[in-house]
């Protein structure tokens, strides 16, 4: 009777264990990256123009009577 019981319960504890070790790992993972990213200083906050004049065309459209 206790044998029966005791099957699933291993097969929970089995998947339990694992899954907590993948996740554990995974933070372990995340902490310890080396894709560390280096922060620029803020001194220079004017903001880079490539191209100083731009004309704007305005081409003036006709539209065609609709006759409503």
């Amino acid at each position: 009777m206790f044998s029966d019981y005791l099957i699933p319960t291993s097969m929970l504890l089995t998947i339990t264990i694992s899954i907590s070790a993948l996740v554990a790992i995974n933070f372990l993972l995340l902490k310890f990256s080396s894709n560390k990213t280096i922060r620029t200083s803020k001194v220079n906050k004017k903001p880079i123009v490539l191209k100083p004049t731009i004309a704007l065309k305005q081409d003036a459209e006709k539209l065609a009577p609709t006759g409503s």
